[in-house]
């Protein structure tokens, strides 16, 4: 849905860069295995990044929702070079609401230009989704934090120019409520990155950042000290909104080209488009899409409207990877021993997609958020 003439505009600029500059090297950059800079610059000349974040910081003080319809056309010619949009966004609201102003308009500024990308580091090897379990240390000293320890599964870990990271100033028993958030140059002194052989957004990649005496300024952290956790992961109702449509375009590129294959590709002297058993898995899967979309689009109308939207982000996060990745083996099948070869994208999207059934919070943590907003913590209550 397009809201307005403006809204039109960046989509179709969004959509002609995705078609021309991404989407024919969509499978090259799985090689390289990097997101090309100058990709990046040029999204940022033409203001497809960080279209929401505030004026005053160097935004450009649009809605949520344009945020939301340029990462789908994005993510329709390269899933993973959309995830720079998503972390834009994300990243860049984070900032604009917690870090001091001089901090937050230097860092967005250069993130609205495309020339610093900036990540965020909350998962530690043995937390997983306890989130707020975490161990890596940041001890005051002085007009500085040291930091210690390791954050592991950390998406583009080994190229992002900063980190908003969480880590622990309070006691261990504290949980959730000792944590605190910095934002850490990643050419800090005392770090180091590793990176994963992952199935997927090889492009992206994963890894761990290792923290040795690292030492921060008081003037880098992110809201309170100790409340880090609970100021800060506000801001990911936002991006699990964006990454409902993040799948979306993925899922629709595949389906696109799907049904242009259909038509050309004959059997029995008659193309295949014609047989029901070959359609029929498509149409529902241009349903489940087009709902995906919906429920994304409305999850960002709800942000922008200031009306809560906890439940409906979670909805977008399990429900946009699982019918992404249906969606991209339905085309793969549809394709026949075509699409079993790794010259055609859908075993790449599918690949791709699927990371994000686990990254970001897995379907069960959604819907354990979803109960709790319809029922309360009393869920809870009973387990020990």
């Amino acid at each position: 849905m397009i809201a307005t003439d403006e809204h039109a505009a960046v989509q179709d600029a969004a959509q002609r860069f995705a078609r021309e500059r991404l989407a024919p090297q969509y499978m090259a950059r799985e090689q390289v295995g990097r997101v090309d800079r100058t990709l990046i610059r040029e999204m940022g000349a033409l203001g497809l990044i960080g279209v929401d974040l505030p004026e005053a910081f160097g935004g450009h003080g649009q809605s949520s929702m344009l945020a939301g319809i340029i990462i789908e056309a994005i993510a329709h010619g390269d899933f993973n070079v959309a995830y720079i949009q998503l972390l834009g966004s994300l990243q860049g609201s984070i900032l604009a609401r917690h870090a001091a102003p001089d901090l937050a308009r230097a860092w967005i500024t250069r993130i609205v230009a495309g020339e610093a990308v900036v990540a965020v580091a909350l998962t530690e090897p043995r937390g997983g989704s306890d989130a707020g379990n975490l161990m890596l240390q940041a001890k005051r000293s002085g007009d500085h934090y040291v930091l210690n320890g390791e954050k592991s599964s950390i998406s583009m870990a080994d190229q992002a120019d900063a980190t908003i990271v969480f880590a622990r100033t309070g006691k261990p028993e504290d949980g959730a409520r000792g944590v605190t958030a910095l934002l850490v140059p990643m050419d800090t002194k005392g770090i180091s990155t590793s990176r994963f052989n992952d199935l997927g957004s090889k492009a992206v990649g994963r890894g761990s950042i290792f923290f040795d005496d690292v030492r921060i300024p008081v003037s880098h952290r992110l809201a309170d000290e100790g409340k880090g956790f609970a100021q800060v992961m506000q801001g990911f109702d936002f991006s699990r909104a964006l990454i409902g449509l993040q799948c979306a375009g993925a899922a629709q590129a595949s389906l696109d080209e799907t049904w242009a294959y259909i038509k050309e590709r004959r059997a029995f002297d008659a193309p295949i488009a014609q047989y029901q058993g070959v359609t029929f898995p498509l149409a529902e899967a241009e349903t489940m899409v087009a709902a995906l979309r919906q429920l994304a689009l409305h999850t960002l109308r709800l942000k922008d409207a200031g009306a809560p939207h906890t439940s409906e982000a979670a909805m977008c996060k399990w429900l946009g990877p699982k019918t992404a990745v249906d969606v991209t083996h339905q085309c793969l099948l549809t394709h026949g021993h075509y699409g079993w070869s790794l010259d055609l994208p859908h075993q790449q999207r599918m690949r791709d997609v699927m990371g994000l059934e686990i990254g970001d919070g897995t379907a069960q943590i959604m819907k354990l958020v979803i109960a709790r907003e319809r029922v309360g913590r009393v869920a809870l209550q009973y387990q020990k």
